[in-house]
């Protein structure tokens, strides 16, 4: 719909201040092809007025209305996220920064001049991490996966 036939509706339907208006009927006055234009709006807007609207009777009115009534209520869409994924990808962030964190300091030497305080955190590894240590570390996460993977599979048969 361009611009002049929107306001000829507007203007038809008397929705339009002083000013438009008086802009309007001169448009319509001076242009043949608006006048037109104009009359044949006016002609489908008394065809429409003199539609008579069909109402339905009382008893759809009612069974559409109870039909509504026993309809359950729709319930808002709730995704539900488990605690615990937000926690493990947390906990993996927090070890991956203190363990970036823990490398700064162990390749810095920190060192004061104006005190004359030096500190070297150089540490033998080969001390603290030992074949046993090692192991104890790979039979704990062994652990941990076979107690997340007892969970997900009772959680799958819980669920059928």
């Amino acid at each position: 719909m361009n611009t002049i036939e929107q306001q000829l509706w507007d203007y038809i339907d008397g929705n339009l201040d002083e000013s438009s208006k008086k802009a309007i009927e001169e448009k319509i006055e001076s242009t043949d092809e608006i006048k037109t234009q104009y009359e044949e709006l006016l002609k489908l807007n008394s065809v429409f007025n003199a539609l008579d609207l069909d109402e339905p009777s009382l008893s759809f009115t009612r069974n559409v209305m109870e039909s509504i009534a026993l309809a359950p209520a729709p319930v808002a869409m709730k995704t539900k996220v488990d605690k615990k994924i937000i926690y493990s990808i947390g906990g993996f962030f927090i070890i991956s920064l203190l363990s970036l964190f823990g490398y700064v300091l162990y390749n810095s030497s920190l060192s004061m001049p104006k005190l004359g305080f030096n500190i070297n955190m150089n540490f033998n590894l080969n001390q603290y991490i030992t074949p046993t240590v090692l192991y104890s570390f790979l039979f704990f996460d062994l652990v941990i996966g076979l107690v997340f993977l007892d969970q997900f599979l009772r959680k799958k048969v819980a669920q059928k």
